[in-house]
């Protein structure tokens, strides 16, 4: 026969339990949440006020193209089409390229009022406002209650609250990708997946032999080039810096010998 004291013992941990489980916090939107995606910790108070519009197919990624170099990759993980252009102030002529917001929207019946964390792959020219986030329709959609994205997009222009926030993407290293231009005396290569800052600074090339670091041009985007004197081989390290913070990493040999245009390299390694 259980005991009083156990049954007394039993109903205090479940009164504690409810007390300490905040229901009214807890989202069950569980189709909102990507390994990409930003947990409580890393929310604050410090957003402002913008404009966003969306582009492309409801559920695509905008554009396949963009300006900063992604290309198709903007579709596949750790992306997943949760992209955006950015105006001019956010574009920044490309150097931010790569720099990962929280955007969320209240003004709207739709809105959900929750944060997601998009990054910037692309440009708009011709966006109006101080800060203007030209949406993928699959990311503008995210910004919706559930089961009311059509709603929302149906809005077309809504103001938004962001910040600038760490870009997360678990388990990836720097990706590499070279430009299909590329030759024995010019290399140029897109810089993917970047953690923490999301934009670059500078990047430096090390062949194979050299004791001392060749500086890379920013071609456009997030691609870098840098003309290669005769003989020079493979494998090369690549040093990343980032604007923002000015953080550096090194990727070792991660362009190989045997390099090729149009091909990815892994290095590993992230901020």
């Amino acid at each position: 026969m259980v005991s009083q004291s156990l049954v007394l013992t039993v109903m205090a941990l479940l009164i504690n339990y409810s007390y300490c489980f905040d229901y009214d916090s807890y989202s069950f939107h569980s189709t909102r949440y990507y390994d990409r995606y930003l947990d409580d910790a890393f929310v604050t108070d410090s957003f402002s006020s913008a404009i966003a519009t969306w582009y492309g197919e409801p559920e695509g990624a905008g554009s396949l193209g963009g300006a900063c170099g992604f290309g198709s990759d903007v579709v596949n993980p750790p992306y997943n089409a949760l992209v955006t252009a950015g105006g001019s102030s956010l574009f920044q002529s490309g150097s931010e390229c790569g720099a990962c917001y929280q955007v969320k929207c209240t003004g709207h019946p739709s809105c959900s009022g929750l944060p997601i964390t998009v990054t910037i792959t692309d440009s708009c020219p011709g966006c109006d406002g101080n800060v203007h986030f030209d949406m993928s329709g699959k990311a503008f959609g995210q910004l919706a209650k559930l089961g009311q994205a059509a709603a929302l997009r149906s809005a077309g222009k809504i103001n938004v609250q962001y910040q600038r926030t760490p870009c997360h993407y678990n388990q990836v290293g720097l990706i590499f990708k070279i430009d299909q231009g590329s030759n024995p005396n010019y290399l140029a290569f897109a810089i993917e997946n970047i953690n923490g800052d999301g934009d670059v600074g500078s990047v430096e090339l090390l062949p194979l032999g050299w004791s001392s670091w060749l500086p890379m041009q920013r071609s456009w985007g997030l691609t870098w080039k840098a003309q290669l004197p005769n003989g020079t081989k493979g494998p090369f390290s690549v040093r990343v810096t980032t604007i923002e913070s000015r953080s550096s990493v090194v990727a070792r040999s991660v362009i190989p010998y045997n390099w090729a245009p149009g091909q990815s390299y892994n290095s590993g390694v992230n901020f």
